[in-house]
């Protein structure tokens, strides 16, 4: 088919007319270039990465910088010029780390963009290929086929059968059919979406029946989807609670900051007469108070988080998710494709009372051959649905070609009423035939069974699903002459049965034992037969012992009534994706924390009211992924669990991290405060809390981000809904360990002065202890008991400390450094008592650790922390 000189209005609706070149050659390469950067990319205006400059420029916005600048400058000016350049360096190369790890962020979060982003089929140059949906220009040739989403707006110049849902845009949950436009056709105006019988298409809507090819029309914001969603960009993305709690938190603490610094600058001022003194040390003490990584971990944890699950197969869409991830207690799954391999093979059909299993040839008994024929009549033609695929192989196998190829005068879809799906044929003699295929029970109602030929048939159906069989009825019907007559007005004759057989994946039985360890329940809800139902959750390892919950007595049931029973089952058959949304909300108010998975567009409410929302990422519909939080890549169970696992890690060492941040800045604090209240030389000035900084941002966000997992993280009941990521308790360890440390420290302080050894040598001393003490209270917190000391995930903390220990060595023992940072070596026996210390304070939270993990029993071992 030719398509003539049609014209496109221009990309951002000006109206400006394009001809398109006759063929079906689409666009070249050039061209396509040309026109990209014409009408720009084919996409909604929205919130891209951050450059270096924006990431720069957040930064430099935070108290803490801001405070090492003015130390740093205020040094500059006081005329120290080694003071004030050191200053400079440390607070550029302070910057320059926290950059490095906000880019690091950013980098995985484009990563993520970029998994996410839809693709879509163009011809270019007389090529099919597959471009990102964004590279679309105006003019190209796309290919749409089931279940595709359309790119850009266009008009269809060449398809069979094609059915569109444009309720993304109209609210009609009816889709709507769709015929070719002439050859000469040329789009005028602004056509409006729904309607059948027209060649128009909408970005955003979706394709539920046939394949077609499509001309662009309109890209990115001039598209009808476009127009409505352009002004989402100007919505700022809203902080999750966690991080509006942090924000908080870290709010208060820098007001609590700057008021110990006045109060710090004026009390040394007044009682040493030393007014620049009193502005140094009042801004050691702030900086030494600001808990400014609170909020750099938390997004670097949730950032590189959502990576590495998205490298298990689980993209996050919502990072708030991830802390909810450790706490599911009951995981609701479908059957097909999660639990199955999806790989349907037709292995049975039904006919008259006896059953036939096909042979590995594909060969099949004459007596068997009009119920197989019906089903093929009766699937589409060139099929996306898994059962329509095994329909077709089988019968491409089984009957001469005549008998499956042409195209059908009209297709009845399923409808929510009837779960059947029917094609009208044109008979070789006259007449047409209707071919139906669908859920047994639709079957038996388009064929107007008695209730013997009913109870009959529910006894075959049962027999066939007993054996973990998906079992479908078949149907014809025939008439004198071709009119538009509803399927229910027709009078069918049953043909037969046909059964699927689709395995349970391999690894899911290990995976749903994992989960039940882990104290997570996991319950399969699928549209199938019962039987079936409980055939294939008893080979998956799913409790069946409770029986089956049918989405009839679902319906049927009172909210009360409803959880009750959901207390108990574990299987649900039969169920309408409307009906998930009765079911979550029945575990929700049982207390259950509810993870639920969907791929159409009725289960998008199902997925937006569950705790966690998993769409499937190969066979799911856009709307599913757009309501849920997490996306399975490859719509595999044991993704899910493997997802559980990383959140229980991600959320466990993000605790500790944020414990860690609190404990370090107790001593800092402490050291900064303490020798101006008693009266002794400062130990700590700017430049010594800035190298202290140095090693703190890479252990809390590198070193703790990269622990492995506890060992028996999956053997641990889910952590109570209620319990706070960061909590009274966890800031009360905190301060316990930082005091320990500050004890410890000072302690080595008042020591060596009491000692007679002098100040610069005491407090070279003491701050080796105190980046040693830091060093070994991030391994106390960070590492799991039973874990190897050397463990490879421990690389980037080694790293840091091999970094750190060189640093100190540098600043005590280069005679220029030295004296800039007011330090001397110390003797081998001082420095060697402190380091002793120092690692005593540090460590012993871990040892105290390890000797409860060893004394208790393995059943408390497992109990949440």
């Amino acid at each position: 088919m030719a398509v003539h000189a049609q014209t496109a209005p221009d990309g951002h609706g000006a109206g400006t007319m394009e001809a398109v070149p006759a063929g079906l050659t689409g666009l070249d390469e050039a061209e396509a270039r040309r026109r990209l950067s014409r009408h720009g990319p084919n996409a909604f205006a929205g919130k891209r990465s951050r450059g270096l400059i924006g990431i720069v420029r957040d930064i430099l916005r935070e108290p803490m910088f801001l405070l090492l600048l003015a130390a740093a400058g205020l040094y500059l000016v006081l005329g120290d010029m080694g003071e004030g350049l050191f200053m400079a360096v440390g607070a550029a190369v302070t910057i320059g780390l926290v950059v490095l790890q906000e880019a690091r962020s950013e980098r995985a979060l484009a990563a993520l963009r970029e998994l996410a982003e839809p693709s879509a089929r163009v011809i270019r140059a007389g090529t099919e290929r597959r471009v990102p949906a964004r590279e679309i220009v105006p003019g190209d040739l796309f290919l749409m086929g089931e279940g595709e989403r359309l790119p850009a707006d266009g008009i269809l110049i060449a398809g069979d059968a094609l059915t569109v849902d444009e309720s993304a845009l109209t609210g009609e949950s009816v889709p709507v059919s769709k015929r070719p436009a002439a050859a000469d056709a040329i789009q005028d105006g602004d056509p409006e979406p729904g309607g059948d019988d027209t060649p128009y298409l909408f970005a955003g809507t979706l394709n539920v029946r046939g394949q077609g090819m499509a001309r662009v029309v309109r890209t990115g914001a001039s598209t009808r989807l476009g127009r409505i969603g352009s002004s989402l960009a100007a919505i700022a993305d809203e902080s999750t609670l966690l991080q509006k709690t942090t924000g908080a938190l870290v709010a208060r603490l820098g007001v609590l900051a700057l008021g110990f610094c006045a109060i710090v600058a004026v009390a040394y001022g007044v009682l040493q007469d030393d007014w620049i003194g009193g502005a140094l040390s009042g801004i050691t003490l702030a900086i030494a108070l600001l808990p400014e990584e609170f909020p750099m971990v938390l997004a670097i944890f949730m950032a590189l988080g959502a990576f590495r699950l998205a490298r298990h197969k689980v993209l996050v869409r919502r990072a708030a998710v991830i802390e909810t991830l450790g706490a599911a207690t009951f995981l609701c799954v479908d059957k097909t494709g999660t639990l199955t391999e999806n790989r349907m093979v037709l292995t049975t059909v039904w006919r008259d009372g006896n059953a036939h299993d096909l042979r590995p040839d594909g060969r099949i008994s004459d007596a068997f051959v009009e119920p197989l024929r019906t089903a093929l009549l009766a699937s589409a033609d060139r099929p996306v649905d898994p059962m329509d695929r095994a329909v077709r192989i089988a019968a491409m196998r089984a009957l001469p070609e005549g008998n499956w190829s042409g195209t059908p005068l009209r297709t009845y879809p399923l409808r929510p009423e009837l779960l059947a799906f029917t094609q009208v044929w044109p008979e070789p003699g006259g007449g047409v035939l209707y071919a139906a295929k669908g859920a047994p029970e639709a079957i038996v109602r388009l064929c107007r069974m008695n209730g013997d030929e009913r109870a009959l048939m529910d006894a075959v159906v049962a027999g066939l699903a007993g054996r973990g069989l998906r079992v479908l009825g078949v149907a014809s019907a025939r008439d004198d002459r071709d009119s538009p007559s509803s399927p229910e007005d027709m009078a069918f004759r049953i043909e037969g049965l046909v059964g699927f057989a689709d395995p349970v994946r391999a690894d899911v039985p290990q995976a749903v034992a994992e989960a039940t360890r882990a104290g997570i329940t996991v319950a399969m809800i699928t549209g199938d037969y019962p039987a079936t139902a409980l055939t294939i959750a008893r080979r998956a390892g799913i409790d069946t012992s409770p029986g089956v919950l049918t989405g009839r007595e679902v319906a049927e049931l009172d909210p009360r009534g409803l959880r009750e029973r959901v207390r108990r089952i574990r299987v649900f058959a039969r169920i309408m994706p409307e009906q998930k949304l009765a079911l979550v909300e029945a575990l929700k108010a049982n207390g259950e924390i509810v993870a639920m998975t969907g791929d159409g567009v009725n289960d998008a409410p199902a997925l937006e009211a569950a705790h966690i929302g998993i769409a499937m990422g190969q066979r799911g519909t856009d709307v599913a992924r757009e309501a849920a939080d997490l996306v399975l890549l490859d719509d595999r169970f044991v993704s899910i669990i493997g997802g559980v696992r990383l959140g229980r890690r991600i959320f466990a060492n993000l605790r500790k991290a944020l414990t860690y941040v609190t404990a370090v800045h107790v001593p800092i604090a402490g050291l900064a405060l303490l020798p101006l209240i008693m009266g002794l030389p400062p130990i700590l000035y700017p430049m010594h809390v800035i190298m202290l900084e140095l090693v703190i941002d890479p252990v809390c966000s590198l070193a703790f981000e990269g622990e492995p997992s506890e060992r028996h993280a999956m053997e641990k009941p889910p952590r109570p809904a209620t319990e706070p990521l960061f909590g009274t308790s966890q800031i009360v360890l905190g301060f316990v360990q930082g005091v320990v440390v500050l004890g410890a420290v000072f302690g080595c302080y008042v020591w060596a002065l009491n000692s007679g050894i002098p100040d610069t040598q005491a407090r070279a001393s003491t701050f080796a202890a105190l980046v040693v003490a830091n060093l070994v209270l991030a391994f106390a917190d960070a590492a799991e008991p039973g874990t190897s000391f050397f463990d490879r995930s421990r690389i980037a903390f080694w790293v840091i400390g091999v970094s750190a220990a060189a640093i100190v060595a540098a600043a005590l023992y280069i005679p220029p450094l030295a004296a800039i940072l007011r330090l001397s070596p110390p003797s081998p026996l001082n420095l060697a008592t402190a380091l002793t210390i120092a690692i005593l304070a540090g460590g012993w939270f871990g040892l105290a650790r390890r000797l409860r993990t060893v004394s208790l029993p393995r059943d408390e071992q497992r109990r949440p922390a």
